[in-house]
């Protein structure tokens, strides 16, 4: 037996556990306990068809020489995700396809005799742009006229969320950073305008959901009282009321500071040109595997990290760009490219019991190369961030970075300006190459146009 841990984020659930062997690997131990369901899963073919419609996500089973206890039924090596995400971090589009995955394999699983025990919207992370589920010991037997007891958890984890987003306001949808099982229904139902009580599946769901829970808050036997006796053609009735219900929902991102940033800034045609092809050279040079571009915008240069081979995860502040950035790469495929939100200057944090269920943005690192593109006057001036703090932070997330200055000079930095009172005497080139050059050699620094901006290629100090 080995002398490791489960993981930290893999505790809650007594049919197994997620854990690293000796050599780093990321391996599922599967306990007894769960022998009947395992097999079950098997057996009956239901893994097969997931698998194979790519709803969850591909194991190899190994020799339970590998376990980690003398519980262990069975050890499976699951197909690592290139980067883990939080739901918070999804675009409004991304939430809305984990939970209309959710909702097919309650709807396969129940063809094949089983039924999801577990709706948490961390079950579900994505490969690109295609959502995939992780937990493969989250199915169980299905017993006829029993109800679904992960309705209430999908309700909190992507209903509530979706409804808020697409009916209030996009920032309702940081409250699941807030919840770690989901946005209670009775808040979602106080904050949710009066109007979305007209609708026959939001007052299902959600408004009478929220008070019958509110009501059996007390009792073991809250999902028996608000569903009752539940036939399967009756709950597949109710999973086609959610798939419906969720397909429904819209959110209009309508117009945003820098949704339209590509079409609103100072490049010239040539300018832009320019850029592309100096950071497409940079990361030629450093070859990476995996890339964070901070402050993405749409992605138009995390698609160049692509072209070099990288998995590249797209970060930016903005849920309209981060939303348009998540369409754009579904409708093309994309399977190394995932847009996501993120305030660098609060950036997520590590969650949940002891700290360590969800990890921060900086513990998901480092990886091989950041791309931090007409990001630094955001982060010094509007957010008055010192530079050696800046870059102190990148050197964190990686030993290679591609970062363009941005002079004082420059109009973007002067909109800034406009709203507050310039105190930032040490924001020149100067400056800021004497702070990146006590974590990085500076190996690269090349104009971008003609108005004193500058893209550079360092490497990080040991």
């Amino acid at each position: 037996m080995m002398s490791s841990a489960p993981h930290p984020a893999s505790f809650r659930d007594p049919s197994g556990f997620l854990f690293h062997d000796a050599n780093g690997i990321l391996l599922r131990q599967v306990n007894r306990c769960y022998q009947g369901e395992f097999d079950k899963l098997l057996d009956s073919g239901l893994y097969n068809a997931l698998v194979k419609d790519g709803l969850l996500v591909e194991h190899e089973q190994i020799e339970n020489s590998n376990a980690l206890t003398e519980d262990a039924y069975a050890v499976i090596k699951p197909k690592v995700i290139p980067l883990i995400s939080y739901p918070y971090e999804w675009a409004f589009s991304a939430l809305k396809d984990a939970a209309l995955l959710t909702l097919s394999l309650q709807t396969k699983a129940l063809e094949h005799g089983m039924s999801l025990k577990d709706a948490s919207a961390y079950n579900v992370q994505f490969v690109g742009c295609k959502p995939v589920f992780i937990d493969t010991l989250s199915f169980e037997h299905y017993q006829e006229g029993k109800p679904w007891i992960a309705y209430g958890q999908f309700c909190r984890h992507f209903l509530a969320p979706l409804m808020l987003i697409a009916h209030s306001n996009v920032e309702l949808g940081r409250l699941a950073e807030l919840f770690i099982d989901g946005i209670p229904l009775d808040l979602a139902s106080q904050l949710l305008p009066w109007r979305t009580k007209l609708s026959m599946g939001a007052q299902l769901h959600l408004h009478m959901h929220s008070k019958m829970v509110r009501k059996h808050e007390n009792t073991s036997k809250e999902s028996k009282a608000r569903l009752g006796n539940l036939p399967k053609k009756r709950l597949l009735l109710l999973i086609d009321n959610l798939r419906s219900l969720v397909s429904g929902l819209r959110w209009k991102s309508g117009g945003t500071e820098w949704g339209d940033y590509y079409q609103d800034n100072t490049y010239t045609d040539e300018s832009a040109d320019n850029k592309r092809q100096l950071v497409s050279q940079f990361l030629q040079a450093i070859a990476p595997s995996t890339a964070w571009d901070l402050g993405a915008n749409t992605g138009v240069y995390s698609k160049l990290a692509v072209e070099q081979g990288a998995y590249c995860g797209a970060w930016d502040i903005d849920p309209a760009c981060v939303e348009q950035g998540y369409l754009g790469c579904r409708k093309r495929g994309e399977s190394n490219l995932l847009p996501l939100r993120i305030d660098l200057s609060n950036p997520s944090p590590a969650l949940g019991w002891a700290h360590s269920e969800r990890a921060s943005l900086a513990e998901r690192g480092p990886v091989d190369v950041v791309m931090a593109l007409a990001l630094i006057h955001h982060l010094a001036i509007a957010n008055n961030v010192p530079l050696d703090n800046i870059a102190r932070f990148f050197h964190r997330l990686s030993s290679n970075l591609i970062i363009e200055w941005v002079p004082k000079s420059d109009v973007q930095v002067q909109r800034l300006l406009q709203s507050r009172e310039d105190i930032f005497d040490h924001y020149d080139q100067e400056s800021f190459e004497e702070a990146f050059k006590r974590f990085y050699v500076i190996e690269a620094g090349l104009p971008v146009g003609n108005d004193g901006r500058v893209l550079y290629r360092m490497a990080g100090r040991k």
